[in-house]
């Protein structure tokens, strides 16, 4: 998702993925800048767009590969939830 250099920072670890735009140039031989060329309301659209796709995927639920399999998670619930869960579910075929 384009923004500016002020909104870089995600709040959510899950996206949407983020990018900025610097803008230099050279003038009488200095380095001019940088212009944040995301700064601009014309982006807002794409904005939300990106938010708008962000919020759907993750309507799904978790899932791989954005993080460990459940086995391999060390410092969270989800592989008691997944002894809770054995023999609720059958293998696909």
């Amino acid at each position: 998702m384009a923004v500016s250099f002020e909104k870089a920072t995600p709040s959510r670890f899950d996206g949407p993925p983020r990018v900025i735009a610097a803008g230099f140039q050279i003038a009488e031989g200095m380095l001019v800048g940088p212009r944040d060329h995301f700064d601009d309301p014309a982006f807002d659209e794409a904005r939300r767009k990106a938010n708008y796709v962000a919020n759907y995927m993750r309507a799904h639920g978790p899932f791989e590969p954005h993080r460990l399999p459940l086995d391999e998670m060390e410092y969270t619930t989800p592989p008691e939830v997944k002894k809770k869960l054995e023999g609720w579910f059958k293998a696909a075929k």
